[in-house]
C-alpha cells in the first residue's frame, strides 16, 4: 500500500464515511470519532483538518477541503460551546464562536486529567486555521484564528505585564483560572511561532504585536531551551522549529539539539524497545518533526522509518481510546504535508 493510500485509510477511520464529491462534503457532518467528550477530540481534530489540507493537494480534490471546513465549524460549535452544548463558552458569540476559547473535549469534567483549555492544543487549532486560510484563499479561518488568540493569550499569563513574567498550561473551560501553575515546555515557542504566522498572513504587521512580545520575553527570560526525551515533544519542537529554523539563530540551535536528541534515540537501541512500553501516537510526532527537518540525515530516516514500520505491525495493540488519535497522528507521520513550511507556498518571506 503506497503512503498516501495508507494515510487516506486512517483519515477515513477517523472521518470516514467520506462524502464523494464537494457538493456533498459541503453538508458533510463528521462523526463523533475523534475520542473526546461529544465526540470532538480539539488535538485529533486539529490534526484531522490539516491531514484534509494535505489530501487535497495530494490528491488535487477540492472535496477534501470542504471536509476540513465542515469538521472545523463542528468543533468550533461543539469545543466552543459548555459540556451540555446549551450556550456557548462566555465571550462567545455566533458572529464570533472562538471568543471564549474551546474547551480541549477530555471525557471527564474534572480531575486532574479533566477538561479545561490547553495552551498547547489551542495554537495548534490556530496553525490549523491559518492553514485553511492559505489552502482556500479565504481569510475567514485565519481571522477566526486571530479572534482565538485575542480571546485566550491573557489567561495563559502571570504577572504579565512584571518583570519576569510567566505562563501556565491549563486554564478553566470557561477561562476564569488556571487549573496547573506550571510552564508548557514548548508553549512559548508554538504561541511565538504560531501568533507570527497568523500576523503574516493577515497582512498587518500590527496583528498580535504585543501578543508576539509577550512569548519573546518569555523565551528570553527562560534563555536557551532544553529538548525534551519525550518523543511527541521532541517531534514537535522539530516541527517548530523548523518555520524559523532561516529566521532565527535560537531556532536553528533548537533545530540541532532536537536532531541530536533524535541521534541518541536512534543510537540507544530505542527500536528494540518493546511496544508495550511505547505509544504509537507519541512516535508518530517524532515521525512528523523529521518529515519536516529540511535535509534529513540517514539515522533521523532511519529512525522514522523504523517507528512508522514498527506500529505498522503492531497497531492493533493500540488502546481504544488512542486509536483516533493514533491514526491522524499515523497519517501525518506517513505526510507531514501542510504541517511543512512551503508546502501551500513560499511563506517563509512572510515571517
Amino acid at each position: 500500500m503506497t503512503a498516501i493510500a495508507k494515510f487516506q485509510e486512517a483519515t477515513e477511520a477517523v472521518y470516514g464515511p467520506l462524502a464523494s464529491n464537494e457538493e456533498a462534503a459541503n453538508s458533510w457532518t463528521p462523526p463523533e470519532k475523534s475520542g473526546g467528550h461529544r465526540g470532538r477530540y480539539l488535538w485529533t481534530d486539529a490534526f484531522g483538518v490539516i491531514n484534509f489540507i494535505t489530501l487535497s493537494i495530494e490528491k488535487n480534490d477540492s472535496k477534501y477541503l470542504a471536509h476540513a471546513d465542515r469538521l472545523s465549524k463542528t468543533v468550533h460549535d461543539t469545543l466552543g460551546r459548555t459540556r451540555d452544548g446549551s450556550a456557548r463558552l462566555p465571550g462567545a458569540s455566533d458572529q464570533n464562536p472562538v471568543g471564549g476559547g474551546l474547551r480541549i473535549g477530555k471525557e471527564d469534567e474534572g480531575g486532574s486529567d479533566g477538561d479545561g483549555q490547553y495552551h498547547h492544543y489551542l495554537t495548534l487549532w490556530m496553525f490549523a486555521l491559518n492553514r485553511l486560510t492559505l489552502a482556500t484563499k479565504d481569510q475567514t479561518y485565519n481571522q477566526q484564528a486571530i479572534a482565538l488568540a485575542k480571546a485566550i493569550h491573557p489567561n495563559f499569563f502571570l504577572d504579565r505585564q512584571s518583570s519576569n513574567p510567566r505562563m501556565v498550561w491549563k486554564i478553566a473551560m470557561e477561562m476564569s483560572k488556571p487549573l496547573v501553575y506550571s510552564q508548557g515546555n514548548l508553549d512559548p515557542l508554538d504561541g511565538y511561532m504560531v501568533f507570527r504566522k497568523l500576523q503574516a498572513v493577515s497582512g498587518d504587521p500590527s496583528t498580535l504585536k504585543d501578543e508576539i512580545a509577550d512569548y519573546k520575553r518569555i523565551i528570553d527570560l527562560k534563555g536557551k531551551h532544553s529538548v525534551s526525551t519525550d518523543t511527541l515533544d521532541l517531534g514537535m519542537t522539530l516541527w517548530t522549529a523548523h518555520w524559523l529554523v532561516r529566521k532565527e539563530s535560537y531556532f536553528a540551535d533548537l533545530t540541532q539539539q532536537g536532531i541530536r536528541q533524535a541521534h541518541r534515540l536512534y543510537e540507544g537501541g530505542y527500536l528494540d524497545r518493546p511496544t508495550s512500553r511505547r505509544l504509537a501516537f507519541r512516535e508518530y510526532g517524532t515521525c512528523m518533526g523529521i518529515g519536516c527537518v529540511q535535509e534529513p540525515d540517514e539515522k533521523l530516516l532511519a529512525l522514522r522509518s523504523g517507528l512508522i514500520d514498527t506500529w505498522e505491525e503492531y497497531r492493533d495493540s493500540t488502546p481504544g481510546d488512542l486509536r483516533a488519535i493514533s491514526q491522524v497522528m499515523r497519517a501525518a507521520a506517513l505526510i507531514p504535508g501542510a504541517f511543512r513550511a512551503g508546502y501551500l507556498g513560499d511563506e517563509m518571506e512572510m515571517l
